[in-house]
């Protein structure tokens, strides 16, 4: 029991021992142990830097004074020579130039009438206009042309041709042969064709009628030109 009580008064003593020398439990750590307080705008106003972070600087020692590459001044690239720009084709080809009357008159002369409806065009050409300019005879014939498509007159060239009461040279609807080896039969034959294949233009664009200078029927009809011995009309 002696025993016992001795213990526990020394126990008691080393307690308060180490109570006393503060070390009865762990110690908290307040900031104010460890650094000195900094007001806020003076910490907002300090700069940062590897240093003050902790941070190692972030650069290879052995390249050292070496410039990374970096994109070329504004004033470099407008100096550079520009890529050719690439060739364009013209899809469309340039038209080729129309040739004169007259040549094609030539190209055509030594031919002869594909059809029906281009023989009795000539044949109206060279009784209507023969020895006449050229574009008197074209104008001539494009008349007649403009005739079957008008809805006005027979739909096609023959018909308007054989039209009763419309061109002297027509017996009974019939249309007489142009002497076939005569040089105004051979250009009046070109002048059909080319007519109708649109080679060339006359000189009085949906012209319908037409008649001798020498006569004066008075129409009242719009008068559209005089070519040759003709006098045209819409």
């Amino acid at each position: 029991m002696r025993i016992s009580f001795r213990a526990a008064a020394f126990a008691a003593a080393a307690f308060s021992f180490w109570a006393f020398a503060g070390l009865a439990g762990p110690s908290i750590a307040s900031e104010a142990d460890t650094a000195p307080t900094v007001p806020y705008a003076e910490h907002a106003a300090t700069a940062l830097t590897a240093e003050n972070l902790g941070l190692n600087d972030l650069r290879d020692p052995g390249e050292a004074g070496q410039d990374l590459a970096s994109p070329a001044p504004v004033a470099i690239h407008a100096m550079a020579p520009a890529l050719p720009a690439p060739a364009t084709v013209d899809e469309q080809p340039q038209a080729a130039e129309r040739r004169s009357l007259g040549e094609l008159v030539d190209d055509y002369a030594g031919s002869e009438t594909p059809d029906a409806e281009t023989d009795c065009l000539a044949r109206a050409v060279y009784y209507e206009s023969k020895g006449e300019p050229l574009a008197g005879q074209l104008t001539v014939a494009e008349v007649i042309i403009n005739r079957s498509r008008s809805g006005r007159f027979p739909s096609t060239l023959c018909g308007v041709v054989r039209q009763p009461g419309q061109f002297s040279f027509v017996r009974r609807g019939h249309i007489p042969m142009p002497p076939a080896a005569s040089r105004d039969w051979r250009i009046a034959v070109a002048i059909a064709r080319i007519a109708t294949e649109d080679l060339a233009d006359g000189a009085a664009p949906r012209a319908l009628f037409f008649h001798a200078r020498r006569v004066n029927p008075g129409w009242r009809l719009t008068r559209v030109a005089t070519v040759g011995n003709h006098v045209f009309y819409r």
